[in-house]
């Protein structure tokens, strides 16, 4: 068991190696070790802080974007509803342009056909005049003394001129 037991000079020389590694650990060591570990602690935790505050500009930017895109689609929605009242309203104007149009092209066809009419009727009566003139004329060559006569002299003149349809 001898073996297993220091001597006590051995154990004092030793204990004051011990205490002088303390000493020069406590005075040396120590204070940087802290150190290190406070410095460490520090950088820990401003990084977590930095962290943290990035992880809330980033929800703050995911917002910002959620927003961005939601005045986007309305804006969308804004324009496409101005270009169907845009459309509706060109077409519109192209309708009434066309009914203007179409109502110009029926009054001036309606004044061509009162003027071909007016035509018409203008040779017609030129025609009934020189016909009358032409029966008158003929009637007077004709015997005037019997009436009978004369109404079947104009019958046949009637009967034998071509007849104009209106």
């Amino acid at each position: 068991m001898e073996l297993f037991l220091p001597e006590s000079g051995l154990m004092i020389w030793m204990l004051i190696g011990f205490l002088i590694v303390l000493f020069i650990l406590a005075k040396v060591g120590w204070p940087m070790i802290m150190g290190a570990v406070t410095k460490r602690n520090q950088h820990i935790s401003d990084s977590l802080l930095a962290a943290k505050e990035a992880n809330e500009a980033l929800a703050g930017i995911e917002e910002a974007k959620q927003k961005a895109i939601a005045e986007s689609q309305a804006e969308q929605l804004r324009i496409m509803k101005e270009n169907q009242e845009l459309k509706a309203q060109l077409i519109e104007e192209a309708r009434s342009q066309a009914k203007a149009e179409a109502e110009k092209i029926v009054a001036d066809a309606r004044l061509r056909i009162q003027k071909e009419q007016a035509e018409a009727m203008d040779q017609i009566k030129a025609e009934v005049v020189t016909l009358s003139v032409d029966i008158a004329e003929k009637l007077l060559q004709h015997e005037l003394s019997d009436k009978e006569a004369q109404n079947q002299y104009i019958e046949k003149i009637l009967n034998d001129t071509p007849r104009v349809e209106a």
